[in-house]
């Protein structure tokens, strides 16, 4: 069983080791060469990159290599992870393979349907189309397609590992979809480049139809993070810049500007370390302490990397007592920083639960920790 599994890049990269892995550079059309293989050779779309994203590299992929009885995909950050938190070997997917017929990622819990997060966040009506393609195309994928997408789930990342025939055939009909789509919208809406990638994101979900409609059996596992995006460590380091000045208000309004034009920063394959969204209880924190007159927590503390220790330890001790559990030793840190009552009410109110839940635990927390308003 012979497998090529495609990584992704636009920036250089450490490539794994194992020669399965391809790297492919999407996007290169008019871009500088970085040495690996290009999207941009034979037939090819990698001009549209900046619409259809690492779809480009499927394209490509699907029209110009036909050797291998597996192609996969990835991203030069992002790995298909075994039960050992470890990229696949080799051998590894070919017995996976022997009995699924495709490895993708686990799916994304959504907190509201799949229709409703995409009409919060991009074009609704690129989706709309999407939808009477498919009808008219493909009647048979159209039950799926209207039940899912008013569901709560989808894939993520457009990454697999399927036989070179299905991948041919997912590949033809994706493509015969949004090259139509493609007719019938107008791509150029003057978006930010994060929002031009409509077919990208609307791919993730459609994989889930695919699969879905051709009754695939199909092995659905964690994803792997290499490192860290840039732009979410220039995201921590412009907060960390508002927060050493105690500037509460450029703070919220920097990071409510940032998820407007790039909603996917709080995600887990952006945020690998949390500490995006400890930013966000901070925040959170701090309005609750202004709204009743209270000192804010940066008038204490204003050093990040401290805060996020701070606030780890909070959670953790919260989650902890939900379950019954009381770790004397963190709650002797947060006695020893001072944390303030609104600081343990917001991290309850973080929690799955019903509010009396949440105001006993708060109670109970609000006792252990501090005996007087800070």
């Amino acid at each position: 069983m012979s497998i090529k599994i495609f990584t992704f890049t636009h920036k250089k990269f450490e490539i794994p080791p194992d020669r399965m892995y391809q790297p492919l550079q999407v996007g290169h059309f008019g871009k500088e060469d970085l040495g690996y293989w290009c999207d941009d050779t034979g037939e090819h779309i990698s001009n549209l990159n900046c619409y259809y994203s690492e779809l480009t590299g499927f394209y490509w992929i699907w029209k110009n290599y036909h050797e291998d009885d597996y192609i996969g995909t990835c991203h030069y950050r992002r790995y298909l992870l075994n039960r050992f938190d470890k990229i696949f070997t080799k051998k590894e997917y070919e017995e996976l393979l022997k009995e699924y017929d495709m490895v993708t990622t686990l799916r994304v819990q959504l907190n509201n349907s799949y229709y409703d997060g995409f009409s919060a966040n991009h074009n609704i009506h690129a989706l709309d189309v999407t939808g009477e393609v498919i009808q008219e195309k493909y009647p048979e994928y159209y039950p799926d397609f209207v039940r899912l997408v008013h569901s709560n789930e989808t894939y993520f990342g457009n990454i697999l590992v399927t036989s070179h025939a299905l991948f041919d055939d997912y590949c033809t009909w994706l493509f015969s979809i949004f090259f139509e789509v493609q007719k019938r919208i107008n791509l150029e809406t003057g978006e930010d480049d994060y929002h031009k990638r409509v077919f990208g994101f609307i791919s993730e979900f459609l994989l889930l139809v695919f699969v879905t409609t051709r009754k695939l059996k199909v092995y659905e596992c964690k994803v792997g993070m290499l490192g860290e995006k840039a732009e979410t460590r220039e995201v921590k380091e412009k907060l960390a810049d508002f927060f050493a000045k105690k500037d509460v208000v450029g703070a919220k309004q920097y990071f409510l500007q940032t998820l407007q034009h790039r909603p996917d920063v709080l995600m887990e394959a952006s945020d690998v370390t949390g500490e995006l969204k400890l930013s966000m209880q901070v925040l959170a924190t701090m309005e609750q302490e202004e709204k009743k007159g209270l000192p804010i927590l940066l008038e204490r503390s204003c050093d990040f990397a401290e805060l996020m220790k701070e606030f780890t330890v909070l959670n953790h001790v919260v989650l902890k007592a939900r379950n019954g559990i009381v770790e004397e030793d963190n709650i002797a840190v947060l006695k020893e920083k001072r944390i303030s009552t609104e600081e343990i009410r917001v991290a309850v109110l973080m929690l799955k639960g019903s509010d009396e839940e949440k105001e006993r635990l708060y109670s109970f927390l609000e006792q252990k920790i501090t005996a007087k308003e800070c």
